[in-house]
């Protein structure tokens, strides 16, 4: 955006809802569609409009240039296989028409061919990756442009509203919405007071799940409402300052990296064990299972777990130290498969991100790359009492047995799909496998496993 308003030429901002947006999940298409909206707004602004044009990228692109005379098109580098293939078959047509096709960075800190080991490959291990990284320069963001040049004529384009992307949300779009902080202005004040306050507690806060301990910036970060170059000049600012959780918070922001570097070079990271000799554990794969139905439901009877699944149905996210749990208890504990809680959280989540969501479920599982050891099996009872001891967080979300549930919880049964037919009044479950069960079962398991 930056380059297109120095060109000096007009410039036509244009979203393209082709197969990778349809196949998004219910969350993160609605709060695509939302971030959207208010995209469209911040460019009226400046003189400008955002297009919107339905259909494979490559044929919206070719009419778009024929009906407009373009001889530039130019957008910000995605890394997910799907859309690498997409932008490679877009970009080598467009220069056969003579069009100037260019990617740019933005995404991410530094392009995933650009690290790389003493021996030349790409790193498979988070520590060395930060260490390479930690003292790499990060060019400043470049400003935003004050005015995009408009074209004499604007092409056509189809209305947002027309495309109903919150449509499989349902009702759950009502309840999810309050939580949600939309566009760049948004996400730099969620940063300006980060950095100005919580980040100095980070290193502990962010891991007491009933405390606001963390940035909150991940469902910004996810569409590029602000950039991970912003978010690093910060915490290095902050870390100059002195604030002591500085450095931590910037190793997450570099986990990130780490995980978009390894989807980069292993795309199979998003639908297979990254590690070849997990494809013959024998995980459960059955969704229909009673025990996978209470996990999704948030009924299993391990309060941590269900009070996380919760919170992800009520705001949309779930905090970060509750998602190691919650995916512990189903590949650990219930043994199923990394990718049914992975595409539940890709349905689910305002936040979501293809590379951090599978490499967050691969950790967890044992299968991918700088994984969990298999012998470590989260106890959701103990992790419960270290990281919410006063029982605020289980409170929070968790509505049955108390006789004055607060709104967070009682929201739940609004969010839900109609069909689960459940009430604050029910009896809270007993467990669906104790925690202490589950672990004995996960233990025999991965010490019995043929490789």
């Amino acid at each position: 955006m930056h380059a297109a308003g120095q060109a000096g030429r007009p410039v036509i901002p244009v979203f393209i809802r082709d197969h990778t947006v349809d196949a998004l999940g219910a969350a993160p298409k609605w709060r695509l569609g939302l971030g959207l909206e208010v995209f469209a707004k911040a460019l009226a602004e400046k003189g400008s409009r955002l297009i919107f044009c339905a259909g494979p990228a490559r044929e919206v692109l070719d009419a778009l240039v024929d009906e407009t005379g373009a001889g530039a098109v130019w957008w910000q580098r995605a890394y997910d296989p799907a859309a690498v293939e997409r932008d490679t078959d877009v970009k080598s047509a467009l220069k056969e028409l003579g069009v100037d096709a260019r990617s740019f960075a933005g995404h991410l800190l530094f392009e995933p061919w650009s690290v790389e080991t003493k021996q030349g490959g790409f790193y498979k291990v988070y520590t060395p990756f930060w260490r390479a990284v930690c003292g790499t320069d990060v060019p400043e963001p470049l400003p935003a442009p004050s005015k995009l040049p408009a074209p004499a004529r604007w092409p056509e384009s189809d209305a947002l509203e027309d495309w109903q992307l919150g449509a499989a949300m349902r009702r759950g779009a009502a309840v999810v919405r309050p939580y949600v902080q939309l566009g760049e202005a948004a996400a730099q004040g969620r940063l300006g007071g980060f950095v100005s306050g919580r980040i100095a507690e980070y290193k502990d806060g962010r891991n007491m799940v009933a405390e606001d301990g963390c940035s909150n910036l991940s469902e910004n970060l996810s569409l590029g409402e602000i950039s991970p170059a912003q978010c690093w000049h910060a915490g290095k600012r902050a870390q100059a300052a002195g604030k002591p959780g500085a450095e931590t918070w910037l190793k997450e922001l570099v986990w990130r990296e780490f995980a978009y570097h390894l989807m980069w070079h292993t795309p199979h990271l998003l639908e297979d064990n990254w590690r070849e000799e997990w494809r013959a554990f024998p995980w459960n794969e059955d969704e229909r299972r009673r025990e996978v139905i209470a996990w999704k439901r948030a009924r299993t009877g391990i309060p941590f777990v269900d009070a996380a699944l919760r919170e992800m149905y009520v705001t949309g996210r779930m905090h970060n130290r509750a998602r190691m749990i919650v995916a512990s208890y189903l590949t650990k504990h219930l043994m199923c498969h990394w990718k049914i809680g992975m595409d539940w959280f890709a349905d689910c989540l305002i936040d979501w991100d293809p590379a951090a969501n599978a490499l967050g479920w691969q950790w967890t599982a044992g299968s991918g790359p700088d994984a969990a050891p298999y012998f470590r099996v989260f106890n959701p009872i103990t992790q419960r009492e270290k990281f919410d001891p006063d029982r605020a967080y289980v409170s929070r979300w968790i509505a049955e047995g108390q006789r004055r549930p607060p709104e967070t919880a009682l929201s739940y049964f609004d969010a839900i799909p109609e069909s689960w037919a459940m009430a604050p009044g029910d009896a809270y479950p007993e467990p669906v496998v104790s925690a202490e069960d589950g672990r004995k079962a996960a233990l025999a398991a991965y010490e019995a496993r043929d490789f």
